[in-house]
């Protein structure tokens, strides 16, 4: 790698990701049935009609997954917690599974680790999606009292914490895309998972922050929209794409507004009284996150009803996922995060990385295109921080191969091979080099 720690201001931050559903194993330690079981249990849904009853078994072999992070010089590791697993069947406490993620932060902390919780990362109990999931108003009190009940386990020891990750994943890309569970393609539904999912967010930081916890934040995805062309209805697609992709959940939590351009095709389907709601969603957060992995060339497309929007395929290279590789996109997020909602808050890169092939070859995985990408996009960063842009941390997606949702088990972002027959983790060549950069 080019890059090495000292390229950047002291106290900056690196981390690895990972997320509950995706690596622990769901099938152990107590834990109730999620949306994602539902989803995956139905055919075409998912790749080969997957779960993550199994996954790379965390739940079992944490320990030696933290050993890793921790042998690598990151700084801070973001994990996720699974509703399911602290009550199974979204009101009932499940001991073994607070029991775990106890184990887990004291772990962290026994390692050196700065313990960045999420709380949700989309492994909805199928009870309450029985009752109308992110549809019904409800959720949002259902959340603040898991939030309650797991954040007076471990909310004395978390480095930072925060709510939901990535809002328009909940929302949009499964009610109204389909893609994910519950699998709707409602725009309806999708205006009221919208706003549900930040209510939920605000609720959950009331709570946090009656428990006194401190270092709260908001984690959102953005992907650049870029026309596929210079006519006025191409750009005005690609404005629609970036206001309901890009600005309506950090504006919506950041300024307690939801973008015009969005509302235009939601406003009719939305709650009653949703303008009542949007302090509560837009109270003050210690930092945001920013997911970036992409960007997405977008068309006009007339025959179809709103937003009238097309994915069109780009020149550029691409990741395994099909996904162009754009760090510029990094770099004109972090500033337009401060120039238009955040300030002088601080932001984190909370996810970016990419999916590759990974073959293990000779006992090693050679990513060179991954050390790649991550000098490119920290690039991004370096330039956006001499910009006078409050960047303060870099977290790398993944630690380890997982689950990737709709896509099973074949596309792999992880810094650690994970051969999913035997579970035996191999650290690629992108692990060995950040361990170098981390520790010049």
């Amino acid at each position: 790698m080019k890059h090495s720690r000292p390229d950047f201001p002291r106290g900056f931050l690196f981390g690895t990701a990972t997320s509950a559903y995706q690596i622990e194993g769901h099938a152990y330690g107590g834990a109730g049935r999620t949306h994602w079981d539902d989803f995956a249990a139905t055919p075409g849904n998912v790749v080969r009609a997957e779960d993550g009853a199994r996954a790379c078994d965390h739940y079992h072999r944490y320990e030696d997954d933290l050993d890793l992070v921790a042998a690598a010089g990151f700084d801070v590791y973001r994990f996720s917690t699974s509703w399911a697993r602290v009550m199974p069947d979204g009101e009932t406490v499940n001991p073994e599974g607070l029991d775990f993620y106890d184990r887990l932060v004291d772990a962290m902390l026994d390692r050196g680790l700065k313990p960045a919780a999420t709380l949700y990362h989309w492994e909805l109990p199928s009870t309450l999606a029985d009752a109308g999931g992110w549809r019904n108003r409800a959720i949002a009190d259902h959340f603040a009292r898991f939030t309650e009940v797991l954040m007076s386990r471990i909310g004395d020891r978390v480095w930072s914490a925060a709510p939901i990750n990535e809002p328009w994943c909940v929302a949009w890309l499964s009610h109204f895309l389909g893609h994910h569970a519950p699998g709707l393609r409602d725009i309806r539904a999708t205006a009221r998972a919208m706003h549900h999912v930040l209510l939920a967010h605000g609720r959950s930081i009331e709570v946090m922050r009656g428990l006194g916890m401190k270092n709260l934040g908001g984690v959102f995805n953005f992907e650049w929209s870029t026309p596929a062309d210079d006519s006025e209805a191409t750009k005005a697609a690609a404005e629609r794409y970036d206001a309901i992709y890009n600005r309506w959940f950090l504006g919506g939590a950041a300024k307690g507004e939801y973008s015009a351009l969005a509302l235009e095709g939601l406003e009719p389907h939305m709650p009653t009284r949703w303008q009542d709601d949007m302090t509560l969603i837009s109270q003050p957060l210690d930092w945001v996150g920013l997911n970036y992995y992409t960007r997405k060339v977008i068309a006009h497309d007339p025959d179809s009803p709103w937003p009238h929007v097309a994915e069109v395929e780009g020149p550029l290279p691409k990741t395994f996922m099909g996904w162009e590789i754009f760090p510029q996109g990094l770099g004109n997020f972090l500033r337009r995060a401060a120039a238009e909602y955040t300030g002088d808050t601080t932001l984190y890169v909370t996810e970016n990385g990419m999916a590759a092939p990974d073959p293990l070859v000779d006992g090693g995985v050679q990513d060179d295109d991954r050390i790649a990408f991550i000098d490119d996009h920290l690039d991004q960063v370096q330039e956006a921080i001499d910009d006078g842009v409050p960047v303060q941390g870099y977290f790398l997606w993944s630690l380890m191969d997982n689950y990737e949702w709709a896509l099973g088990y074949e596309k792999r972002f992880g810094l650690v091979h994970v051969d999913f027959d035997t579970l035996a983790r191999t650290p690629k060549a992108s692990y060995h080099a950040l361990a170098k950069a981390l520790k010049d």
